[in-house]
């Protein structure tokens, strides 16, 4: 066999599998990147006063690079998206700590969505647990999909690291995704980044309530969200019917 043909053979080959071979290297980039962030740099992370001063340190290019970290803890989901909301509020104060959270997250969460949209299900199911994507399918499958995207957004301590990858399999298009998922987002967003905000002013009053109201709601969702979710879904569905 001449030379020329093996290097046909091969192309044609990675032609056919090109879906397959760039699918691998995001998943490879994923892993990699969530190690260097999750053993090297979740203490700065889950630190606001310490990512301040990193961020800072940036001087003028410190809000792209706050940008970037907001886009990657949606992107590479094992960040922890409050502890970044709260930072953003407690370096950039609460309203320019929200629009710089809102336009991140949810370039994020388009890039997110379109990744899965592209690589499908079979992507899915590598990057998340068979539990969890069971669970978000059964929801994703109601009739009413754009409604109960919008509570998994809003309702607190339900898991939804994953949400937007498993949408850009759903049924709902790229205009509704957008729409329902910022709205739902948008009162999280706004809390945590006011509530960063009273960390720099240093109002204890202020943060204790905030802080309780915030673990009250988390212990609400995290307790009785997914079957609430569940049962909306089944009642919204059968009167449809």
């Amino acid at each position: 066999m001449s030379i020329f043909k093996v290097k046909k053979i091969l192309f044609k080959n990675i032609k056919r599998f090109k879906n397959y071979i760039i699918l691998a290297i995001l998943i490879a980039f994923f892993i990699l990147v969530g190690y260097e962030y999750y053993f090297k740099y979740m203490k700065i992370i889950n630190n606001p006063k310490m990512l301040k001063g990193i961020i800072l340190s940036y001087g003028r290019y410190g809000v792209l690079a706050f940008f970037t970290l907001e886009i990657l803890q949606v992107v590479v989901f094992f960040i922890p998206g409050e502890f970044v909301q709260i930072a953003s509020g407690y370096i950039y104060g609460s309203f320019f700590g929200t629009i710089l959270s809102v336009v991140g997250i949810t370039l994020g969460s388009v890039i997110a969505y379109t990744v899965s949209k592209i690589y499908g299900r079979p992507f899915i199911e590598k990057i998340t647990s068979k539990n969890k994507l069971k669970f978000f399918t059964k929801i994703l499958n109601s009739k009413n999909i754009n409604f109960l995207v919008f509570l998994l957004y809003l309702i607190p301590g339900i898991p939804k690291d994953i949400l937007s990858y498993i949408c850009g399999v759903s049924r709902m298009n790229l205009r509704e995704f957008f729409i329902y998922s910022t709205l739902g987002r948008l009162p999280g967003i706004i809390i945590s980044s006011y509530f960063g905000s009273k960390l720099y002013s240093g109002n204890k009053f202020v943060i204790v309530i905030i802080s309780v109201s915030m673990v009250l709601l988390f212990l609400m969702g995290f307790l009785k969200g997914e079957k609430a979710l569940l049962r909306i879904s089944k009642c919204r569905s059968s009167t449809k019917k």
